[in-house]
């Protein structure tokens, strides 16, 4: 009984937006009662006082008033507090009748997330939805702006058979910030593992490549679907140009296609998108503007990340941004894309491609990286294959004047694969988030 009390009584705590509806609820009845009364030339309001008058000379014969009152007054408000529990109860069941969450604790912490900082997440494969997933535990005001130059895997064929974008890292970034039934984003990432022509292909990849179809963009596609999984932000494609990802590499050799750059053996130079320069969306445009918080990656450097910044006004767009902005490195070195690069010369590539197109100013100013990793079987497994892990120059990189934080950021499940531990991530992310906002 007192965790009922208490937890309607909750409903008046600040920031839900309950108490002035409330308030103007009961307003508006008091009006209403005048207004009969009034129109009734106050003859009903004459008789509702005598017959309480009389009530109270009765009750008061009974009980004496310093006793009679309270028990009235008791009596009223636990009147209120059954109205209101079974009101809420009765509306629950409505909106979410297979939720354990009680609604107040729901809004709650929708207000909370609310009023979180406006963030843009920059990047592409697993790394990105990974981020995601920690992010939205801080804010609903979550940009993903997600590279569509994958050539590969599912993506590649449905790109290939009916010439849309590739939808397989929006797909996992719309899982990512899905607030929906569990069942139906585990549809969504389902992959059917037999029959013809539909082996190797996920649903969500399916739907994602009828909808744009049916509404002439990936842009369109990707907002009907986010209102079906009940996404908490938006995801954005870097651009709608059907583009492809080139790579020269040390050696003058040019590959062509994201897929065949990721299995390259050799040093990459540069990169490019063909057609060259294609435009941005203007709500990408526009999050980056009202953003209050910045980050590129994690992911695969030349592949993920670095295609987002070869759309030009995007580039801009971080350029006269304000916000402070993070770079996350991989945990691991990708064989035959950043063999034994560290974090100083990861951001020196990335430095070194922007100047390609005339930048000469760096976009970031912090860093994210993880601490020295501990002796794992899985750190072990990862170097056979010829990973390393990403060694972040510290001093290096102060030097140079970025912020840098080292982290325990990988995951400590045990898993087939070395990840980022979403959770971990995002605290990360938001304490640099507080200490650049302090020195600024």
């Amino acid at each position: 009984m007192i965790n009922k009390i208490i937890r309607i009584l909750s409903w008046l705590l600040p920031g839900l937006v309950i108490k002035r509806w409330m308030i103007t609820s009961a307003i508006g009845l008091l009006t209403s009662l005048l207004g009969i009364a009034i129109w009734t030339n106050l003859r009903p309001l004459y008789w509702l006082i005598e017959v309480f008058f009389s009530i109270m000379n009765i009750l008061t014969k009974i009980l004496p008033i310093s006793v009679l009152g309270p028990l009235i007054l008791l009596f009223g408000l636990l009147l209120i507090c059954i109205g209101q529990n079974r009101s809420i109860n009765s509306i629950q069941k409505a909106l979410v009748p297979e939720k354990n969450t009680f609604l107040v604790d729901a809004l709650r912490v929708k207000s909370k997330l609310n009023r979180g900082p406006n963030i843009v997440a920059i990047g592409g494969g697993t790394g990105l939805s990974t981020l995601l997933k920690g992010l939205k535990n801080y804010s609903s005001n979550i940009t993903a702006i997600v590279t569509v130059s994958d050539d590969g895997g599912s993506s590649g064929v449905l790109r290939k058979q009916f010439g849309v974008q590739p939808p397989g890292d929006i797909r996992n970034c719309l899982a990512a910030l899905s607030n929906e039934e569990p069942i139906l984003t585990r549809l969504f990432q389902y992959r059917f593992s037999g029959g013809s022509g539909l082996e190797g292909h996920s649903f969500g990849n399916l739907f994602l490549s009828a909808l744009t179809t049916i509404t002439g963009s990936l842009e369109k596609a990707v907002q009907a679907s986010s209102k079906v999984l009940a996404v908490q932000g938006q995801v954005l494609p870097a651009t709608n140009t059907d583009v492809m990802l080139w790579a020269e590499l040390e050696d003058g050799e040019k590959i062509f296609g994201e897929s065949k750059i990721s299995q390259s053996k050799k040093v990459i130079s540069r990169i490019g998108y063909l057609p060259e320069n294609p435009p941005a969306l203007p709500s990408a445009l526009e999050a980056i503007k009202e953003a209050d918080l910045i980050i590129l990656g994690p992911g695969s450097l030349y592949t993920s990340l670095l295609p987002n910044l070869l759309v030009p006004e995007i580039v801009d767009a971080l350029l006269k941004s304000n916000a402070p902005k993070i770079y996350i490195s991989n945990l691991m070195t990708q064989p035959g894309e950043t063999d034994n690069l560290d974090v100083y010369q990861h951001i020196k590539a990335i430095e070194k491609q922007l100047s390609n197109f005339g930048v000469k100013n760096r976009i970031f100013n912090a860093i994210l990286s993880q601490i020295k990793f501990e002796k794992s079987p899985l750190v072990d497994y990862y170097q056979s294959r010829g990973a390393m892990p990403v060694i972040c120059n510290k001093e290096e990189l102060i030097s140079e004047g970025y912020y840098v934080l080292q982290a325990p950021l990988y995951s400590r499940k045990i898993t087939p694969t070395l990840r980022h531990d979403p959770r971990r991530l995002a605290r990360a992310v938001m304490f640099i988030n507080k200490k650049m906002k302090k020195l600024n």
